[in-house]
């Protein structure tokens, strides 16, 4: 059902409101009309029954208006300017922000989260890359939940994220004609060196040290390709003949690579199994600088309220934490070695990768890998 019309700028010239231009502006169809975004969308918020979008009472109403007045001026505000510094059209910034609930206002979502979502999903977009992202755990968890709701997916839409920050490109600049060539002058004779001048010879130009190797990059040369098994994963059924366990175990070098388990610590946080996968994308995208040196499968297992994250990594080297130190939350996790050679932990290496593991009485839900960007399964993709 219609409601009224949304005007954007190229429309927006003429239709005033206490003869002030403003965009966006909303006129309904009995002619009441308001602009700004946020007193648009508390509005909107408002007309369902029994809405709780603005919150229960004057404390979850005060929360929720706290929050969407933090996004528009800490972070829409800023998030602009970038954006406009970028495009050439006109300094970053990055607040900690802590809340008493998982939600921002209340213990579900409001239009506080919305509001924070949509000005990040820009910003994820835009200006806040990888590097930065691995930074922020907890913003990136909210915003993921929130995007993902089954109500607002379809709003959201998928997300862009962007891998390195938009830059400044300055305009080109315009060629000037070259002026004619001065007349050569005669040259001047070289008067002898003398021997004070000797210690020019020590001013060599400046030559940068060279970048520090990774560690991992001087094991020695493994006979595993990791990025070969990666294909295998993903092109082939992972049971059976044929399949990529198959190919595993004609390939895998356990002198060059190891394998692990890896088990979230704080299980008993866990809520909704669609946060707890979330989670679980979120740790694969903080081990992107790892991505060479690593392949996982990693899944949530259980119920509503009554579930855990669990899987196993295949990791270059002997050692698991040079490869996973890369994440700030990778002590989130616990990591225990997997040895083929004993059938029970075999059995659990082969169910996690086949996406059919169970443990006790929880049964796999949904799981994340860490693969090759070309090929699926890639942090639930």
């Amino acid at each position: 059902m219609s409601t009224g019309t949304l005007y954007s700028v190229s429309e927006v010239e003429g239709k005033r409101c206490l003869n002030v231009v403003k965009t966006p502006t909303f006129t309904s169809r009995d002619g009441f009309s308001v602009f700004e975004a946020s007193a648009i969308g508390r509005y909107f918020a408002s007309l369902a029954p029994n809405s709780t979008l603005i919150g229960q009472g004057a404390t979850e109403t005060a929360l929720v208006d706290q929050w969407v007045a933090f996004v528009d001026s800490d972070i829409a505000r800023y998030n602009s300017l970038i954006l406009q510094l970028v495009r050439g059209a006109i300094n970053p910034y990055n607040k900690p922000a802590s809340c008493h609930s998982y939600f921002l206002a209340s213990e579900r979502i409001t239009l506080a989260d919305i509001t924070l979502a949509a000005e990040l999903q820009s910003a994820f977009s835009t200006t806040v890359d990888a590097a930065l992202r691995g930074q922020l755990p907890n913003l990136l968890r909210h915003f993921e939940t929130i995007v993902n709701q089954p109500n607002l997916a379809s709003v959201f839409g998928s997300t862009s994220y962007v891998e390195k920050a938009l830059q400044y490109t300055p305009p080109p600049k315009e060629k000037k004609e070259k002026a004619p060539p001065a007349p050569a002058q005669p040259k001047a004779e070289k008067k002898p060196k003398k021997e004070d001048d000797d210690d020019d010879d020590d001013d060599k130009p400046y030559e940068e040290a060279p970048k520090e190797k990774n560690p991992l990059d001087l094991l020695p040369k493994s006979t595993f390709n990791l990025e070969d098994w990666k294909r295998a994963y993903s092109n082939k059924d992972t049971r059976g003949a044929g399949g990529s366990l198959e190919w595993f175990y004609q390939n895998f070098d356990k002198e060059g690579f190891s394998i692990w388990r890896v088990d979230f610590k704080y299980n008993e946080e866990l809520t909704q199994t669609f946060m707890s996968s979330n989670q679980i994308g979120g740790f694969f995208n903080r081990l992107e600088a790892s991505r060479k040196y690593l392949f996982g499968s990693v899944g949530v297992l259980g119920t509503t309220n009554n579930s855990v994250i669990t899987g196993a990594l295949v990791a270059r080297g002997p050692e698991i934490k040079p490869v996973v130190e890369v994440a700030p939350d990778w002590e989130s996790y616990t990591y225990e070695r997997i040895n083929l050679d004993s059938a029970e932990q075999k059995a659990f290496f082969e169910a996690a990768l086949a996406w059919d593991l169970e443990v006790g009485d929880k049964k796999w839900v949904d799981g994340k890998n860490v693969s090759r960007a070309s090929f699926g399964r890639i942090f639930g993709c």
